[in-house]
């Protein structure tokens, strides 16, 4: 039987006190402004470190003697899958309009990161729109959009122990993302096929179907790059070298965003009870210590980047601190080491509720 954890949270289901208005407010004006240049920085020094890992791999793990470069190998998946998680930020960032004043700008490198990494941007970036619109709405919402009870797949209770926990982390963490883009698990059911590689799915509009066709050029020019780097170096090289960072990365983007909206103390809302404030606050920020940093303080700021999605990385820290103290008790902070919460989410967050006294507020629940 799965073990209820102690709460960690208090979460606030009545309107706010204070609207966005005041909250903008709080925020100084210098926090909005976006700047090319500075931007254009932190991609740069993201490709410089990119560069220096895959040379120190492709230079010196060969050579060394086993089993020191099976022990190598993993610890530069690590290194570059992260640095690798930062310009993912950056390209999701340009999604937002946050990378530069320009919208063309934007496109043009959010483009060319997303994929570079195999994900289609201008697919993401409508329906994480789409999320940030309908931030835990049960009925709109597009990510980690959570089932009662009663709509869980029979074969739930065979997961809810703790191999079974293991297996769906492992998945989720591994070919998670790919599921969501394919076959928009996890995301908003349709009433057809929902894949982010269609231009005519249901997920997007008739003015956003051409860029959709964009976003599948990119992948296969990319992928185009990808064959011609296999045929020159091995499949076992590209794999070493390009493949598994970015599988890791992409595992890493699954996670940030799972535990930024799967919480055992956080609310979602029906129609009834849901408006866009409300669900922009039911969002938790994470510490990931050192890792903050390289991941441009997605990880630590989540909750401003809901409220205002425009704001740069490099004052989302300032932006928090500011709304922090009209937000009191809803600014949602969780500190709980990652791998702990990570596990404690899984465990916990399986279906959701109606609340017992509120109608319309749902929470997470675990026993079956």
């Amino acid at each position: 039987m799965a073990v209820q954890l102690k709460p960690k949270l208090g979460v606030p289901t009545a309107k706010p006190p204070f609207t966005v208005g005041q909250l903008r407010k709080a925020i100084p004006p210098h926090c909005f402004q976006r700047s090319f240049i500075r931007s254009f920085s932190y991609l740069v020094y993201d490709l410089c470190m990119t560069y220096i890992f895959y040379y120190a791999a492709t230079t010196y793990i060969p050579s060394l003697p086993s089993p020191l470069n099976y022990v190598a190998w993993p610890v530069y998946w690590f290194l570059q899958g992260c640095i690798l998680t930062g310009i993912w930020v950056i390209a999701h960032e340009c999604g937002h309009g946050a990378f530069s004043e320009h919208q063309r700008i934007n496109d043009t490198i959010g483009l060319i990161l997303h994929s570079a990494i195999l994900i289609p941007y201008f697919s993401w970036k409508y329906t994480h729109h789409l999320h940030h619109a309908n931030t835990s709405s049960m009925e709109h919402d597009e990510n980690f959009v959570p089932k009662p009870k009663s709509k869980l797949p029979k074969y739930s209770k065979y997961f809810n122990n703790p191999v079974g926990r293991a297996i769906r982390l492992t998945i989720s963490l591994t070919v998670g993302m790919y599921l969501y883009l394919a076959f928009n698990l996890a995301g908003r059911k349709h009433d057809r096929l929902a894949s982010h590689y269609d231009p005519n799915s249901p997920l997007f509009t008739d003015r956003e179907r051409l860029q959709i066709y964009l976003s599948d050029a990119g992948l296969f020019a990319a992928t185009c790059l990808l064959y011609k780097v296999a045929a020159a170096k091995g499949l076992t090289w590209l794999i070493c070298v390009y493949g598994v960072p970015v599988l890791f990365a992409n595992g890493m983007i699954v996670l940030i965003t799972f535990l930024h909206h799967c919480h055992p103390d956080l609310p979602h809302y029906d129609s009834s009870e849901w408006d866009w404030l409300k669900g922009a606050l039911s969002t938790v920020d994470r510490d990931y210590g050192i890792l903050n940093k390289v991941f441009h303080n997605i990880t630590d700021t989540h909750v401003a980047h809901h409220l205002f999605n425009s704001i740069p990385h490099y004052h989302a820290m300032e932006a928090t601190k500011a709304i922090k103290t009209v937000l009191g008790d809803y600014y949602q902070f969780d500190d709980t080491p990652i791998i702990k919460a990570m596990w404690r989410s899984t465990t916990e967050c399986l279906y959701v509720e109606q609340d017992e006294t509120k109608k319309g507020v749902y929470w997470y629940r675990n026993k079956l």
